[in-house]
């Protein structure tokens, strides 16, 4: 776990995903969130099929594989992002980033229902314990929205937002963990889902705000490299590096730091208030994140999650 090229891409890789959540904030600072959400994925495409084949991965797909691959477009590449984008117009990128953190739990239920794995007691112990962490945050910034009783417009509305996303991010990542999607090389199935999830996005885009901006801002596009480039394809191959090195149970643990630099980049820059509330909840989400991946590690749980699916 210490040596060098463990420790290495496990830290730029938490310190990568952390970031991103902050980011996106610059995205959706006057420009349609839908716009931004492609541009991004715009960018990245290519650079993952590149990446695929660089690292010599099959990228020809039968017809059930590629159905497979517009379902996680749709679900994660879609869906997903552009609740992301939007909840952050409303909560806190710090705070979003952490009820992303508990996506292990939808990924838990989903796979018992459609899967059939079996969750343990200890997960189930941790995950609420995070739940009840994540709560105190959530309540904090409901309180402290000055329109806090109305959702439309408010971190009411951003929470619900988020929470979808969490739920179309998990579909994704359950029914990639198929047979279907098993045969396939995670890569080349992310890299056409990405595909798929671009065409959506540009008639999503274009259909419900009209043509595509260029913003003048040279920051925007700047954001739009880092996340398409250093946040997605950038880090693939560093996170599957390290799923060979020590697992994906430990890998998972990553989690942790991400939330953690989300949270920290929140704090300087978006003048997070940090009161006894919100440190007892952050308290109770972290040591909740460990003792369900503790868990879940050792039930040793075959759902794969790629760079590619943070944001």
């Amino acid at each position: 776990m210490l040596s060098p090229k463990v420790i290495v891409p496990f830290l730029l890789t938490g310190t990568i995903w952390g970031s991103t959540w902050f980011v996106i904030t610059g995205q959706i600072d006057g420009v349609p969130a839908a716009w931004s959400v492609f541009y991004r994925f715009a960018l990245a495409c290519p650079a993952l099929f590149l990446v695929a084949y660089f690292m010599k991965r099959r990228l020809k797909l039968n017809r059930p594989e590629h159905m497979l691959a517009i379902l996680v477009g749709l679900f994660q590449f879609s869906g997903n992002f552009l609740l992301v984008y939007n909840a952050e117009l409303y909560v806190t990128s710090g705070i979003v980033a952490m009820m992303f953190a508990l996506l292990m739990v939808p990924n838990a239920i989903f796979a018992r229902i459609f899967i059939g794995e079996r969750v343990q007691g200890g997960f189930l112990l941790g995950s609420a314990v995070a739940i009840v962490g994540v709560s105190f945050l959530l309540w904090h910034e409901w309180q402290a929205n000055p329109d806090a009783g109305v959702i439309g417009g408010n971190v009411g509305l951003g929470i619900v937002l988020a929470m979808l996303g969490i739920l179309s991010a998990s579909v994704a990542n359950v029914i990639q963990a198929n047979p279907t999607g098993r045969a396939v090389p995670m890569v080349s199935l992310l890299a056409w889902a990405m595909l798929y999830g671009v065409v959506f996005d540009l008639g999503f885009a274009w259909v419900t705000v009209g043509p595509p901006p260029v913003p003048g801002n040279p920051g925007y596009w700047a954001g739009i490299v880092y996340l398409a480039l250093i946040g997605s394809v950038v880090t693939f191959p560093l996170h599957y590096n390290l799923v060979r090195e020590i697992g994906a149970g430990r890998t998972a643990y990553n989690s942790i730091l991400t939330v953690a630099v989300a949270m920290t980049l929140s704090t300087l820059l978006e003048d997070y208030r940090w009161t006894a509330l919100t440190a007892l909840g952050m308290v109770l989400a972290v040591v909740g994140m460990v003792l369900a991946l503790k868990a879940r590690r050792q039930k040793a749980v075959q759902i794969q999650q790629s760079g590619a699916l943070r944001h």
